[in-house]
Formats: C-alpha cells, structure tokens, sequence
C-alpha cells in the first residue's frame, strides 16, 4: 500500500500515513475551505489501511496547533473510525500532543478521549 503524503498549507495539517511503519501523523493548523474535500482521500486510505493491517502494532501522532469546528468534527469521525478498529482487536496508539502555552489543547484531547469508549489517549506536553 503507498504511503499518503499531504504537504501542509497555511489552512490544512501536514499528513504523513506510512503504511510500513504503521505511523500516522498528522500536524500543523486546519481549517480548510472544505473539509470534506480536504479530508476524503485521508478516510478512503485509513479505510484501506484498516482493512489490509495484519497484527502491526498502529501509532497515531496528532500534533495540532489550530482547528476549526469543522475540523473538529472531522477529527472525532476518525477517531471514531480509529475506536472501531481498536474494539475489533488492532492496537492502535493514539498520541495527542500540545503546547503549554495553548491551555485549550490539552483540553480537546481529554474531550475526544472522553467520546471513545476502546481508543485509548496518551496525552503529552511538547515541553
């Protein structure tokens, strides 16, 4: 499976989903015109990867600086997604990553942690 590789722009996350590895990141600031434009190919390959992934050991990187509303939504879909694989038996890690001087993000984590019932967060201070 290729890898999905989104440079990042002034209103959309740099995506980097390596399929060898089983390293998800995703990072920078979203806000994009249209999320559904934007983030549709990012869900047709999870879906894919979900699907083809054997017994690898997933990790997840999420490393946002800014998102919208939208944005949030989306987010919580593929989190959603993320929980299903996770109850069906994938190992999947989630890292969620804030600023210390943003009081707000450690917050969206714990709230995103909070909706999922088998996704697990590991929530940590950039320093």
């Amino acid at each position: 499976m290729e890898n999905l590789i989104i440079k990042e722009t002034k209103s959309t996350p740099e995506i980097n989903f390596n399929s060898s590895s089983c390293l998800l990141e995703i990072k920078g600031v979203s806000y994009p015109e249209n999320t559904s434009e934007f983030y549709g190919p990012i869900f047709n390959w999870l879906h894919t990867f979900l699907k083809n992934l054997k017994n690898q050991e997933v990790t997840i990187n999420i490393d946002l600086v800014y998102f919208n509303s939208s944005s949030s939504k989306v987010l919580l879909d593929f989190f959603e997604i993320l929980d299903e694989a996770s109850e069906a038996g994938k190992h999947i890690n989630v890292y969620w990553f804030y600023d210390d001087e943003n009081g707000n993000a450690k917050e969206y984590g714990i709230e995103f942690q909070e909706d999922l019932a088998h996704l697990e967060f590991i929530i940590s201070s950039k320093g």
